[in-house]
């Protein structure tokens, strides 16, 4: 797929009323999504429970590989395992990346009982270099049945991932207000 077909932009809103659930529009289509427990905020810091505000890349995808096969994207894709995990530690040099587990800094695992995880777009925020204490692990991942508000992260059904994931290149942005 040339990069021409691939989405230049996603938009994000919190709704009215309730800032932890939102809108997700791209390519025509309008998702509900669940954001942070305290919704959108342009002064993210770690475990504020925020969803940051901006315009960011879209680093790659990571799946779980035993839940389905490899998708189809024009991002980077890597397959998670048991081991996997990302440091959210602000006091620790891997700070924002991934690690393996475990860990002796403190690290958010993303091989999940539940399906959150199962696919995830890492956005490219506070990731190169990574700031201590802005806040760290804010993906595009899979959404509660119920659309329970997330830590930081912006959360949509399963079948909008799907749709969505093909869609989406080195050069989408994600813009979240």
């Amino acid at each position: 797929m040339n990069s021409a077909r691939y989405l230049r932009e996603i938009r994000v809103t919190s709704a009215a009323g309730n800032r932890a659930r939102g809108w997700l529009t791209a390519a025509g289509l309008t998702i509900p999504c669940a954001l942070g427990r305290s919704g959108p905020s342009g002064a993210k810091r770690e475990g504020d429970g925020a969803t940051p505000v901006g315009r960011f890349g879209l680093a790659g995808l990571l799946f779980r590989p035993d839940r389905g096969p490899r998708p189809r994207t024009g991002l980077p894709v890597a397959a998670i395992a048991p081991e996997s995990g990302w440091c959210d530690d602000p006091t620790d040099r891997a700070y924002n990346q991934p690690v393996e587990l475990p860990c002796p800094a403190s690290a958010e695992h993303l091989w999940r009982d539940d399906h959150l995880y199962d696919l995830v777009v890492v956005i490219d925020y506070n990731l190169k270099p990574a700031r201590a204490g802005l806040g760290s692990a804010i993906f595009l991942h899979l959404a509660t049945p119920d659309f329970q508000p997330t830590a930081g992260c912006v959360a949509i059904p399963l079948a909008a991932m799907r749709r969505l994931l093909p869609r989406l290149g080195p050069e989408t942005v994600i813009n979240i207000r």
